[in-house]
């Protein structure tokens, strides 16, 4: 049986060899070491990707870069294998993520520095959350444990709060794209949430890359909407949590941060009452007593006053009283009522008698 060959243009044996490897492989990830890494144009990234037993090339655009790279880091790529026009087979690289300790951790510190240099961590940038806000944007997925934790640490200490939450991935490739569309819906709306609050609940540190993607990590410094990030456990710390308003050190950590605890709130009023009441009874006697010394010092006052008016109407009556005609006639004086002319009858009154008598001789005195 005589085997035919398939004879095909160089084209042609591109475009079916693509479209197979299209078709057996979609989408798949591979790990390796970074090396050869180089920006050309400011557009296009290459760098090979290697192990200790092979090499291949990748291919990516600039934008789809997320996060910083550099030879000898560890990472994984998700990507399509594709033969080029120039019959090199590479990767061609949609995104890039570290693996390994190591390497996420420095590319966590190498974007860290950069976003730091530019002051998107820096204190006097950062705004308060109101005491007890009544609008709040959750930005997490509903389905995960840790949001679960923050509905219910808010109804048991406040409650009463409208919650608009945009549901997205908080881990995986698409995650920080959903993630800032969200943010951006929340600064949209013609009204605003109060308060903005990011969370995520535990898990590895591959789990809480999404939280340090360049582009996420500017949309929350950006956000017109102050806000909450509360991502992975206490230990952890992400540049998302570094860009926000306030970190939260989980999403429970998120919801006390956020309304204070109406019970506390009930406890501490009562303390403070029935500390504040001795106070009050003393400031109340203190008061009375004051009261009472003025109203004595008042009286005093107008006690003298009045004694001190008796005595001047006593002493005027007394001038009084020596000017009473009957006391001079007491004294043995008389009135005279009538003319002093010879012949004219006078009227002569004593303390005890009126008289009538004649002039019969008048002569004035020298």
């Amino acid at each position: 049986m005589e085997n035919h060959a398939v004879r095909l243009t160089v084209s042609d044996f591109i475009a079916l060899t693509n479209q197979t490897l299209e078709y057996a492989y979609p989408s798949i990830e591979v790990e390796g070491e970074v090396a050869a890494f180089k920006v050309n144009q400011g557009k296009f990234v290459f760098f090979d990707l290697k192990d200790a037993g092979g090499s291949v090339g990748c291919f990516m655009m600039v934008y789809q870069l997320r996060l910083p790279i550099e030879d000898g880091m560890k990472v994984i790529v998700a990507a399509t294998p594709k033969l080029t026009n120039w019959g090199k087979f590479s990767l061609t690289v949609r995104a890039i993520r570290p693996s390994g300790e190591g390497s996420i951790k420095k590319s966590f510190e190498i974007l860290k520095a950069k976003l730091d240099a530019e002051g998107l961590f820096a204190p006097e940038r950062k705004r308060p959350l109101p005491s007890v806000p009544r609008y709040v944007g959750v930005v997490t997925s509903t389905q995960a444990a840790g949001y679960a934790d923050f509905v219910k640490i808010l109804n048991d200490r406040w409650g009463g709060l409208k919650l608009d939450v945009a549901h997205v991935q908080v881990q995986g490739e698409s995650a920080p794209d959903q993630m800032i569309r969200a943010i951006n819906y929340f600064n949209q709306l013609e009204v605003l949430p109060e308060v903005l609050v990011i969370i995520r609940g535990g898990g590895s540190a591959d789990d809480l890359a999404a939280f340090n993607d360049e582009p996420l990590v500017r949309a929350i410094a950006a956000s017109r909407i102050p806000t909450l990030v509360g991502v992975g456990h206490e230990v952890d710390e992400s540049l998302a949590d570094l860009a926000a308003d306030v970190r939260a050190a989980t999403p429970s950590n998120a919801a006390q941060i956020l309304v204070p605890d109406r019970q506390e709130i009930i406890r501490s009023v009562r303390y403070k009452v029935s500390a504040l009441l001795p106070r009050l009874l003393q400031a109340i006697e203190t008061g009375r007593q004051t009261l009472r010394s003025r109203l004595d010092t008042a009286l005093g006052a107008i006690a003298r006053q009045t004694a001190q008016t008796d005595e001047r109407l006593f002493r005027l009556r007394q001038v009084l009283a020596q000017l009473d005609p009957n006391v001079v006639l007491k004294r043995g004086y008389a009135l005279l009522r009538g003319k002093q002319v010879v012949g004219e009858v006078l009227e002569i009154e004593t303390f005890k008698a009126i008289m009538k008598a004649k002039v019969e001789k008048y002569d004035a005195k020298q």
